[in-house]
Order: C-alpha cells, then structure tokens, then sequence
C-alpha cells in the first residue's frame, strides 16, 4: 500500500485511495511525527524516550518499540510475515523513517522551485494548499517540534512573499493584497511583507494607503522589535513619493475593484480581526458570480480561516468561518482538500469556543460542516446537520436557519430515492428565503424544487422552478443560475420522446458550453462525457469511443460499461449525492450484460427506495430512464 504522511496540520497518514489510515493513540502519532521531523535521519530509541516522556516510565523502551510495531503494521498493512518493513527502519540504536512521501517535504520542494511567474504561482498556491493548519499541530507544546515548526512557518511565510511576487510580476497587485495585509499585520517583524502590501497597494493606484503601511510598518517595527525599518521599506518610500515610474505594473481591473472595495474598511478597522471578517464579507459577493470569482473567493476563504486560527482566537475563527453561508446545492466539492480542511478547523474551534459562547455561533460552525462533508455520507455530518438546525429553530433566526437547512439538504443522502423530503427542504428553504428577502437562498429553494420534481418526472413543475431561476438570474446577476437551468432543459429535451436525437445532442452541447467557464470543477469534472453516455444509452446505442478518464470521477461506474475486461464486482458504492441513482443503474446495467447476478441483485436493492423515479434525474442534468428499468 501506498501510504503518504501529513504533517502540515494535525498529524495524518492517508492510503493511495486518500482514506486516513488509523493510527492509534496520540503516543503512537507523536513517534510518526517525531521521524518525520527526524527528516530521515536516525533517531536512537532514548532520544524518543527522552522526547516522548519528561520523566521516562519504566519499560519505556519497550513501549516505544510496541508503538513502532503498531505504526508498521498500520502503515504497511500488505507487508508479508516476516520480511523487513520499508518504511520505518530499525537502523543501529533506533529508527529512521525512509519515505519522501511527506506534504512538508513537497510543500519544500515546491516552496523553493524556480520556475517563471505564472508556472511559479500554481506550484506555490498548490504548494501552500497543503497547509492544513500549523505544523505539527498536536505537538505544539512539544521540545522537539519547535525547530521543525519554526522552519516550516519560516518556509511558508517565504512561500507567501514569493507567490505575492510573483502576483506583482504578472500585473496581479490587486490579489496579492487581501493576503498581504492578513500576514503582514500577523507576523510584523517581517519587513519584505510589508513592502509587497506597500507595493501591491501603490500599483492599485492607492497611493495614500502604501504610504500608510510603510508608516505602520516603522511603527510596529520601533514598538516590538526597537528597529528601524531597513533599506528595502525606506527606498520603497521615497520611490512611491516620488512616485516613480520603475514602482508601476501593469493593472487588472477586476482585481483593483476588489481592492478599492476593501479600502474603507482597512483605515476604519485596521485590525487583522476585523478584517478578516471583511474579506468573508466580501468573498461571499464574490463567489455568487462564478467564473474566476467563485475560485478567488474559495482560495481567499481558506486563506481567511488558515489565518483566523494562527491568531489563536476562537470567537474570531468560529465567525470568519461561519460567515461564509453561501448556498451550495451541487453534492460533489469542487476541492474536496480544502473542504476538508474546513471542516477540521471547523471542528477543532467547535472544541475551543469558551463557556458561554452564543449558541448562533455554534450552529453556524455545524452548518458549515455539514455543507463541507458533502457527499461523505458519515454520521458525524449528519449528526452536525441536525443540531446546527434544532439550534436555528430555537432561535428563531431565519438566515440561520436557510443556511442550516441548507447543510441538512447535503447530508440527505444517505440512501437513493430520497427526493421527496429534500423536495420538503427546498420548499422551507425557498418559503423563508422570499418572505425575508434572501436572493440567495431563494435561488438555491428554487433549484433544490427543481431537482425533486425532476427525479418524478414531475416536469411542469420543474419549469416553474426554471422560469423562476431565470428571472432571478437576469434580476439579480447571478450566472451560476443559468448554467443549472441550461443542463435542466437538455434534460427536459432527453426525457421527450417526440425530440430526435440530433436536437437533444445539440441541447447538450450547449449546456456543456455555459458549463465550461462556470470555475465549478466538482461540478464539470467528467459530467459531459457522463451525458452523452447517459443519452446514448437512453436511445438504445454503444458509448461513444473514448478515454474513459474523460468521464473525470464517474470512470469506476462507467468503466464496466466500456471495456469488457472491466469487473463489474470490483467497483465500490457510489458516492452519497444527486448522481447516486445514475451511477447505480450504470453498474446494474453493466451486471446484467455480463450476466453478474451478485452485483445485479447489489445494484437492485441500492435503486429499491428509489422505483418510482428517474435513474440521475435528481441531479437535474442527465437521466437514464425510469429507475425500474434496472429492477427488472
């Protein structure tokens, strides 16, 4: 098996299907940790003592060897008896941990590669994208993670002024601020921060705030540290009051508006709290108008929460997370990763919210992790769903309320043929969002309406939904709408029997052009190919030939249907979301060609709650039919 280990966050081992990999008690953990940090060096057995025990029990040695034992069998679990483990070796008095499977070591390498700016700045979002919290995050009080930790944060803060740099390179200023003024204001001893906010702000034509900055910085830098500030901020000075013409880049004009929007707020409430707040403020505008938008503001919201929990205040990140209640109606992350970073942050601030703290603000925090767990179909998600809503209820909030319905909608997957009671969220959801005047939830009500009577064929009310959405859509500026109502009426065209195939194959083609710049790639990620199969196959024809990576996550349902050597038992339940019933009747009808009574029957008794609906139709994107076809 293999295995790759995490250290950027709380101390982590995954499998190369990315499932966690238990591994035990916090003893065994801190011995990982400790060799990770060791950086393949060999760490004798008493140096573990010593770092896992002030006071060393007695038969210490012969714990440290149980929990190595117990590591190797968890991480190498296929291992034969009796041959020599490849990951943590016994080498002389101790052990060594052989693998550069390790996100610190990737975020290192990435962090340092030389590359030109636009290469550079996709190695270097990825690279950051592995931070999952701070370094060794459980261990923090630990002596012998503090060199590791702070070369990590030493590592990641260069990580940061390079990607700024590099934002600055490619006439970005404008991105680089919202980040450059978290860090710079987090860790004020760095000056190279201070002069890339001052710099991104002149070249947004914000003269007077670069000013400010580079003042703010001589002011943080005589108060904590008793310096003056160096060359680089003090030329920067006189070059901006000269204003000189090598200090100008070339603008972005999307990226200045989102700039100057945040201005007023930064010389009102300089803090790096309050602007936190701000800029979820803001990314909540921003990821309702799609495109690059929807992605700035999903990077810009894990940077906000990252930032919230390094300044070690619980009420500060249980409000920068929870502020970001933008309804979500599609069932499939587009960053599975960052979601769930969310949610363990989420989670551990569930933890450290101190006696007292307003029960709103708990809700909100559940509501996010049901929203984030989407499509994992666990307990603990539905779970945070239901009490995030008894909450809202008692309080008797309404944009509570929509936003914690709204994560109990993504946890109402727990088995196929469930339309009929999210068809119930969405009415709630829509009731409470047009008597209180909130466009964005009356937006998700609607499509959530649309998608229930879809799953019954009930298709005159699934146009209500429609005409609907598209007049909020035009109203209100919102273009993510219509990609959803355009998949709707191919589909609506599919399900027509008087339509010719030519005509329901150029509805598709069009709703795949209003897909492709939408920026939601948990949505887009194999879904044409998955329509045209689901179209074909409706009309009674063979897949068309093709790469079945082009059908992105949906290949192991699909995979049986395309290749004959395909094993149709080898393919595993299909994720908890709008496309379960589809990817189900594909792996019945992949059964029943090869004859495959087992998996058949497996398949059948998945689609039984679900007989009276149309196999995918939930999705409101592709059908495969009545699910009763595959339950014959």
């Amino acid at each position: 098996m293999s295995v790759s280990l995490g250290v950027l966050g709380p101390v982590e081992a995954w499998d190369a299907s990315g499932a966690a990999v238990p591994l035990k008690g916090p003893r065994h953990r801190e011995v990982l940790a400790r060799l990770v940090a060791a950086r393949g060096r060999v760490v004798p057995v008493d140096v573990l003592t010593a770092d896992l025990w002030e006071d060393p029990p007695e038969g210490a040695v012969g714990a440290i060897r149980t929990f190595v034992g117990a590591l190797r069998r968890a991480l190498e679990p296929d291992r034969p008896p009796r041959t020599p483990p490849r990951l943590i070796v016994t080498v002389g008095p101790g052990y060594a941990l052989r693998t550069d499977a390790v996100d610190a070591r990737r975020f290192e390498k990435a962090a340092e590669a030389d590359e030109p700016p636009l290469k550079l700045l996709t190695s270097l979002d990825a690279a950051l994208a592995l931070w999952r919290g701070p370094a060794y995050a459980e261990f923090a009080d630990a002596l012998w993670a503090r060199p590791e930790r702070a070369r990590l944060a030493e590592l990641r803060l260069r990580a940061v002024e390079r990607r700024a740099r590099a934002l600055l390179d490619l006439g970005r200023a404008a991105e680089a601020v919202p980040d450059l003024d978290a860090d710079a204001h987090a860790h004020p001893w760095r000056e190279e921060l201070w002069r890339l906010l001052a710099l991104a702000l002149y070249r947004t034509g914000r003269q007077a705030d670069a000013l400010n900055v580079l003042r703010a910085a001589r002011h943080e830098l005589a108060e904590r540290l008793g310096l003056d500030p160096g060359p680089g901020l003090r030329d920067l000075e006189t070059a901006i009051l000269r204003q000189d013409g090598e200090l100008a880049g070339p603008g972005d004009a999307a990226a200045r508006v989102w700039a100057s929007a945040t201005a007023a707020h930064d010389r009102a409430a300089p803090g790096a709290g309050p602007r936190l707040e701000a800029a979820v403020g803001l990314m909540r505008g921003l990821a309702v108008t799609g495109g690059g938008g929807l992605l700035a503001a999903r990077e810009h919201r894990a940077a906000a929460v990252e930032a919230a929990e390094e300044l070690g205040d619980p009420d500060l990140t249980a409000r920068v997370i929870g502020a970001y209640d933008v309804p979500a109606n599609w069932t499939r992350s587009d960053d599975p990763g960052q979601a769930a970073r969310v949610v363990a942050a989420a989670r551990r601030t569930l933890d450290r919210l101190p006696p007292g703290t307003p029960p709103g603000t708990r809700a909100r925090l559940l509501a996010t992790i049901a929203l984030e767990s989407r499509g994992d179909g666990s307990a603990r998600a539905r779970e945070a769903a239901a009490e995030a809503e008894r909450i809202a209820r008692g309080l008797e909030d309404p944009a509570l309320l929509v936003f914690a319905l709204n994560g109990a909608y993504m946890q109402s997957f727990a088995h196929t043929g469930l339309s009929a009671g999210r068809a119930l969220i969405g009415a709630e959801i829509l009731d409470l969002s047009v008597r209180h005047g909130l466009v964005s939830y009356e937006i998700l009500g609607h499509l959530i309406g649309l998608q229930s009577a879809c799953a019954v064929a009930h298709f005159g009310t699934a146009d209500m939904h429609a005409a609907r959405l598209d007049e909020l859509a035009e109203r209100h500026d919102r273009p993510l709408t219509t990609v959803f109502t355009t998949w709707y009426r191919a589909l609506r065209l599919a399900e027509d029997p008087t339509v010719d195939l030519a005509a329901k194959e150029a509805a598709y083609r069009a709703a795949v052009a209003v897909l492709e710049p939408a920026g939601m790639p948990g949505l887009s990620a194999g879904l044409p190919a998955l329509a045209s199969l689901c179209l074909r196959l409706r009309h009674g024809l063979p897949p068309e030939p093709g790469d079945s990576a082009l059908y992105g996550p949906f290949e192991p349902w699909v995979l049986p249907i395309l290749r004959p050597d395909a094993d149709p038992r080898e393919v595993p339940d299909p994720p908890h979301d709008l496309l379960a019933e589809a990817l189900w009747a594909l792996l019945a009808l992949a059964a029943r060609e090869r004859g495959d009574l087992g998996t058949l029957r497996r398949a059948q008794s998945a689609l039984l709650p679900a007989s009276g609906e149309l196999a995918g139709a939930a999705s409101g994107l592709v059908s495969l039919g009545p699910v009763a076809l595959f339950r014959g």
